[in-house]
């Protein structure tokens, strides 16, 4: 068969969907093995086929990882039909890994931790530089949504990360619609998850209710603003991480049982930045995470000094002492 007959036409949603995956790994060294995160769906369907594309012209390796959830009848069997199309499109090696979610609290947590403990796995036990995960702009949008309406605070505004550690999301700025023409155009058929569906779910009411009434009443366009604003408060936070980081350093001394910090130069400082070194203090002393209120409450012994007693947070105790504010362990 002649060559152009055997190769799929590039048509916009298949080159949006390879440009999103060049982007992303075009740091990976030559020879390197990346690890595609596939369910069978559209959206990790389509990002296995342009990594399959894309890494054999970078000089790169690409396989995949299916992780079988065993939460509905007859998984093992998609499993395996998502691996047989991960072959198909050239990828090597393949892996299917079976995993327990925990009964106990959101399934949708417990199914997410096991997941990304099964990828961990594969990525150690391949050697792999990464394993790109297929969630979408959609997807984004989705998630800030949710943490918008919880009021789980600015952090969870952020929505999901491009990259963090070994993982890595190509596809954040590629819309749902956009991966489903891509596996049309290049002739494979993506598995529909039922769960998509399931209206128990918080993620499917906000996907087919939600959403739709905010573009019908808003006009359209919510889910870019809302990746936008994810992108703009995570462009800020790591600007303020990098500034909180740059001064703890001078203003931190250590001590028996714990450290103080210059109470001056923190009032110096505008609240935010402020309120970030208190919990980047006591988080890289104590390996604990401080809450906006209890950050407010340590805040106070420098804003509004005015002799009162120590603060107890669970396992520490926070006093001021002349210029210093003291952290020691409870």
């Amino acid at each position: 068969m002649p060559e152009n007959e055997r190769r799929p036409r590039l048509t916009p949603a298949v080159a949006d969907v390879r440009r999103a995956v060049r982007e992303a790994t075009d740091d990976v060294p030559a020879g390197s093995l990346l690890l595609v995160a596939l369910s069978g769906g559209a959206d990790s369907l389509a990002l296995a086929a342009a990594t399959a594309f894309e890494a054999e012209r970078a000089g790169l390796r690409a396989g995949a990882v299916i992780v079988d959830h065993g939460l509905q009848p007859g998984s093992a069997e998609i499993a395996e039909r998502a691996a047989a199309q991960a072959r198909e499109l050239g990828l090597d090696p393949v892996r299917i890994l079976a995993v327990q979610v925990a009964p106990d609290g959101s399934p949708e947590a417990a199914a997410r931790q096991a997941r990304y403990a099964a990828l961990l796995q594969a990525r150690k036990e391949e050697g792999a530089v990464a394993v790109l995960l297929g969630h979408t702009l959609d997807d984004q949008a989705e998630t800030v949504l949710i943490g918008l309406a919880r009021g789980s605070g600015a952090e969870s505004l952020w929505g999901m990360h491009p990259r963090i550690g070994f993982l890595r999301r190509p596809l954040l700025q590629v819309r749902r619609a956009t991966t489903h023409q891509a596996c049309a155009d290049v002739g494979i058929a993506p598995w529909h998850d039922p769960h998509n569906d399931d209206d128990r779910f918080l993620r499917v009411r906000v996907r087919h209710r939600v959403l739709p009434m905010l573009d019908d009443v808003l006009g359209g366009g919510v889910a870019l603003a809302l990746t936008r604003t994810a992108d703009t408060l995570r462009e800020d936070a790591e600007a303020l991480a990098h500034f909180a980081q740059e001064q703890i350093l001078d203003l931190v001394e250590h001590a028996e049982g714990g450290l103080s910090l210059d109470a001056g130069a923190l009032a110096a400082n505008p609240p935010a930045l402020r309120q970030r070194i208190i919990r980047l203090a006591v988080q890289s002393e104590f390996h604990t995470a401080l809450s906006r209120q209890q950050t407010l409450e340590v805040s106070r012994l420098v804003t509004d000094w005015h002799g009162q007693g120590p603060i107890h947070l669970p396992g520490i105790r926070v006093s001021r002492e002349g210029r210093r504010l003291v952290f020691v362990a409870a």
